[in-house]
């Protein structure tokens, strides 16, 4: 309650504000002189933007003051472009000029609109189209498809952690409208808690952008960001999504709607998908792969002539199977389970039925994830700068359902409540020099409920940081650099464990006895670190742009790491902390190019990446076996050492205008990890390299993009793709924790249609079809790979493999 009536009270205080005046103008294109509708028109220097509507036409509320005006003018398709407003002229007529074939933005949302060239950090903006455009089974999949260095490790098609240049779960922070999504993030078995359907537009931050945003930004950011309404008409608009996908029979049905006048706005949207167990050539249908996520939002804006404030409601429901892999060791069937304890024996456990594995059904043994999430975002001009100040409330609860004799008992059952705050006060530009200073933290409380395991304990989080940025402007160099200092207290609460003489399993107690287990002791620990950065960025001229950073990162370890002492049932892991865990301090450096023509665009980035004291997990065996118990589940511990951690990612676009509408765009990403340790050294698999470091990566794909002089059919589509990953034999073996995984290729292809209606709305279709091929293929960052309970095979196949073909439909309808 007191959480929702600061929220309340900072909306309105800080919601109002009418001092303004109006400035208009119409966009078109450069080259026909048509209207353009729904372009974007950004102030540069505040919060405030429109779009344009059917004919192309605009107006917004700037302070009432004789200055120009500079705004940022963006339209897909479009090259994006910085103009002054004349404050003495009514009506402005602007012009956009075409870029044949890209769906790129070149500005992104980072502390202040920065145009990507000028940001000496290695960032990617992937703007709503290609979202819709890019057909996966999850956010985070449609992201790593279009952001190279970036990676995800998987547990079906529906759970993916992203993995930025070899580093992942805590030393990767993922955003939601500038939110810190708090949500056990150190577990493998759950995916990244929002709406698929909602997103405006995403951003990749790669390297230590631990300045800005603190501990568990140690490899870099990705901030997702949601669709807000810009329109001022004041009418009801709105949008659903349908998309149907083959190989797992997914659904998914998104519905949002909205109105906005000049300084109000409503959004509410919601989303429902479900999904069967996927498939493929070796498997067949793989058990337990199925979900079921639902997901709602409601957003309500004030927007004056100096800023503008919301407030947010998300509400996040998915039920996910937890897949397991055992099956019979002759047909290679898989099999379910059925009893517990001593009763549960893998090789007599009964085949799953083909019914069973083509349903929607989920099995007794899955798991819920809910998270909730409330939160205002206020960002207001002042006389003397500029400032931001959110404050947010989420509840993140897992429930893993891992008992098949007692199908209501949770096997886990954590409460997760975290309260962020954040302010920054940026001052007035003086002498080129752009300063911000600001704070941000969380208070954090995790308690277990009933359940039967107990991986982590209580306990209480106190996070807060301060830091100082500035950038500043010197002819062609742009320079940005600052300091953070955060400190970090967490207190571990005891926890005892007895008998339940009704079920036969562990349960909690606050009252213990001679009988009772101690599962965790009472622990207090407190961790603190700075954080620096420095950067340039060298513009030779309008095309070529020249990048370099140096960072130190800080991250303190995660509960897991410090005080995990149990199963995690739907990881199927025994995980062991270290008390004894020091932060993680990172020192990495970056260089970078960018390059814009008419006919090609590219970009090389390289890091090169030292952590003291990494934290990683290492199998622990017993006379060379695997330490496993009674289910076969393994025990994992946290260890540290030196990391050495170095790669690049090359970008290559080309579109030449001879050839309108065609486009051949690659990625490639490298990635190399090693243990610095002089245990390891020359040990190579054993030892010597990291784990789920990513293979070589390339992906490239032909588009060409046929517009139509049709007044409903305006525009077709079609797409070749190639994705190439190549083999991984630089893995950690050291207790079999990894295997080498072979290269493989997957063929896509797609088209799409844009059908206009009701003037400036489209439709669009789109169809793809991923792995034509149907090719074999597993994934060095699944950890399907490693779901395997036996050593011969009579296929001498091992592990779960990759999905197969996948025909993939998506349908996007303008309300």
């Amino acid at each position: 309650m007191r959480e929702t009536l600061l929220l309340g009270t900072i909306f309105v205080l800080m919601g109002f504000s009418v001092d303004y005046r109006r400035i208009s103008g119409i966009v078109k294109d450069a080259g026909n002189n048509r209207p353009l509708a729904g372009a974007s028109i950004k102030i540069l220097e505040s919060a405030k933007g429109v779009v344009t509507d059917q004919n192309g036409v605009f107006s917004i509320d700037v302070a009432n003051d004789p200055s120009d005006v500079k705004v940022v003018i963006s339209s897909t398709g479009y090259k994006t472009d910085t103009l002054m407003l004349c404050s003495t002229v009514a009506f402005h007529t602007l012009f956009l000029e075409q870029v044949a074939g890209t769906l790129t933005d070149v500005t992104v949302r980072t502390d202040r609109q920065k145009e990507l060239r000028e940001n000496p950090v290695a960032i990617t903006s992937v703007p709503a189209l290609k979202i819709d455009r890019t057909l996966q089974s999850n956010i985070i999949d449609v992201l790593v498809k279009n952001v190279p260095g970036l990676n995800a490790v998987k547990t079906g098609p529906n759970i993916s952690k992203p993995f930025i240049r070899g580093l992942g779960y805590n030393r990767v922070l993922t955003l939601y409208d500038g939110i810190r999504q708090e949500g056990q993030q150190w577990g493998d078995e759950h995916g990244i808690e929002i709406d698929p359907y909602g997103l405006q537009k995403a951003e990749v931050l790669k390297g230590p952008v631990s300045l800005i945003y603190g501990s568990d930004a140690l490899a870099g950011v990705v901030s997702l960001i949601p669709f807000r309404p810009k329109d001022q008409t004041g009418n009801i608009r709105g949008r659903l999504t349908s998309e149907y996908q083959q190989n797992n029979g997914l659904i998914g049905n998104g519905i949002r709607l909205y109105s906005s006048n000049r300084n109000w706005y409503f959004l509410g949207a919601g989303s429902y998908r479900m999904a069967k167990n996927f498939q493929n050539p070796v498997d067949g249908r793989v058990y337990n792969t199925n979900f079921k996520e639902a997901s709602a939002t409601v957003s309500l804006g004030h927007t004056g002539a100096n800023g503008k404030s919301t407030i947010n409601l998300t509400l996040f429901n998915d039920r996910q199977g937890i897949p397991d892999g055992s099956r019979d060791s002759l047909t290679r069937k898989f099999t379910k389970q059925i009893y517990e304890g001593d009763r549960d024996n893998i090789k007599d456990r009964p085949v799953v039925s083909d019914q069973q594995l083509n349903s929607y059904r989920l099995s007794p043994l899955h798991q819920r994830i809910q998270h909730y999430r409330i939160y205002s975002n206020n960002q207001y001009k002042l006389r003397h700068g500029e400032v931001e100040a959110s404050i947010a409330w989420q509840q993140n609860i897992r429930q893993e359902f891992s008992h098949p004799t007692i199908t209501d008992q949770a096997g886990m059952y954590v409460r997760l409540n975290t309260l962020n705050f954040g302010f920054k006060y940026t001052l007035p530009v003086w002498q080129n020099l752009d300063l911000t200073i600001g704070v941000n933290g969380m208070n954090q409380g995790n308690k277990n409920k009933d359940a039967t395991d107990f991986p982590i304990p209580d306990y209480r989080l106190w996070d807060i940081g301060s830091f100082i940025f500035s950038k500043w402007k010197y002819k062609h160099f742009t320079f940005s650099g600052g300091i953070r200092y955060d400190h970090r207290h967490i207190d571990g609460k005891p926890l005892y464990t007895v008998k339940n003489q009704y079920t036969g399993f562990d349960k909690t107690t606050d009252h213990p006895d001679a009988k009772a287990t101690r599962q965790f002791s009472r622990f207090n620990k407190s961790f603190h670190g700075l954080s620096l950065s420095l950067g340039s960025t060298y513009t030779f001229n309008s095309h070529i742009s020249l990048k370099a950073n140096i960072a130190r990162g800080y991250r303190a370890p995660n509960i897991t790491e410090l005080a995990a002492n149990g199963l995690d049932p739907g990881a199927h892991i025994i995980y062991k902390g270290n008390m004894n865990a020091q932060p993680e301090f990172s020192f990495q450096q970056d260089l970078g190019m960018d390059m814009e023509y008419s006919a090609f665009s590219g970009s090389i980035s390289v890091f090169n990446n030292y952590i003291n004291h990494y934290i990683y997990l290492t199998e622990l065996s017993n006379d060379g076996a695997p330490l496993t118990d009674a289910q076969g589940n393994k025990t994992f511990q946290y260890q540290q050492a030196g990391a050495h951690l170095y790669g690049l990612e090359l970008t290559a676009n080309i579109h030449p205008r001879s050839l309108k509408g065609l486009s051949w765009n690659n990625n490639l990403s490298i990635t190399y990890g090693a243990n610095t340790s002089h245990l390891y050294e020359n040990k190579g698999t054993l030892g010597r390299y990291l784990p789920h470091i990513p293979p070589v990566s390339w992906l490239s794909n032909i588009t060409q993009i046929v517009s139509l002089q049709n007044k409903v059919f305006r525009c077709l589509t079609f797409m070749t793709e190639l994705d190439y990953h190549g083999s991984q034999n630089r893995f950690l073996g050291l207790y079999n924790t990894e295997t080498a995984t072979p290269s493989y290729t997957l063929v896509n292809i797609g088209t799409g249609v844009s059908l206009q209606c009701n003037g400036r709305q489209r439709i669009e279709l789109q169809v793809a079809i991923n792995n034509v091929m149907n090719t074999t293929y597993q994934s060095h960052m699944s950890r399907l790979k490693y779901f395997e309970y036996y050593s011969f095979s009579p296929t001498h196949r091992y592990g779960i493999y990759g999905p197969g073909r996948n025909i993939c439909i998506k349908i996007i309808f303008p309300i």
